[in-house]
């Protein structure tokens, strides 16, 4: 198990469809407990207005490292549901300015893998089934009568209303780009897992497959749904200060 320092920074990577908005619980509560957080728009979601159609997942990449390289100390990446594979890129460019990865109820994948493909090899996911592409097949949403199942079912009915307004459509591209990882790089980065027991999005057998291909220095659990940064804020600020 890594450790952080007692003030770390933290940089916070937001998953699919949603944006910065999301941590808007969490970081007060890390900047309290005497954290420094960064928290960026990926391209083309929450107030980023990159055409969706131009999103790759190096475009993802290098906006992370830009966050990365601009803090003052080395980071600890949070990357949350699709957010981990990003985190996932970012250590294989920069493993020197990454203290730690920690995966959110995170996609955690294998040299040459793509989200897409493990993300439908859960048949009990509520997310693969009823994702919904665009005529141009660039972009994705998901069936607004599965989102409070899928993404909320912890949450109060302010922050599903709350996420209901900012979601945005998720470039595809990404989605079907095989991650390129190596022992060399990405795996000498220490890692931990959070896993979200009540998750519909990414369930709970499926992270503990992931976890299996990529084992972690240290996993962790809340009882809660796919969006603990809303359903549970105080008990993962504090779990991510003390792991």
């Amino acid at each position: 198990m890594f450790q952080y320092t007692p003030m770390s920074t933290f940089v916070l990577v937001h998953g699919s469809w949603h944006g910065a908005w999301c941590w808007y619980k969490l970081v007060p509560r890390l900047e309290k407990l005497g954290h420094t957080v960064i928290a960026p728009d990926l391209p083309s979601l929450g107030r980023d207005r990159t055409p969706v159609n131009r999103v790759s997942l190096a475009t993802w990449r290098r906006r992370v490292c830009e966050a990365v390289e601009s803090a003052a100390e080395p980071v600890v990446l949070v990357g949350h549901s699709r957010g981990g594979i990003v985190i996932s890129e970012v250590a294989e460019h920069l493993p020197e300015r990454v203290q730690g990865l920690v995966y959110l109820c995170a996609f955690l994948l294998r040299d040459g893998q793509c989200l897409s493909d493990v993300a439908s090899s859960d048949e009990s996911s509520l997310v693969a089934p009823n994702t919904v592409m665009s005529e141009d097949k660039t972009s994705c949403v998901v069936r607004a009568d599965v989102l409070r199942d899928a993404f909320y079912g912890e949450c109060s009915d302010d922050d599903f209303a709350l996420a209901s307004l900012c979601l945005q459509p998720e470039a595809m591209l990404p989605l079907v780009t095989p991650l390129k990882l190596s022992a060399e790089k990405f795996g000498t980065v220490r890692r931990a897992y959070i896993e979200c027991l009540r998750d519909r999005a990414i369930p709970i057998a499926l992270q503990r497959r992931m976890q299996a291909n990529w084992p972690c220095q240290s996993v962790h659990a809340l009882d809660t749904d796919h969006s603990p940064f809303f359903s549970r804020p105080d008990e993962l600020a504090a779990l991510l200060t003390k792991l």
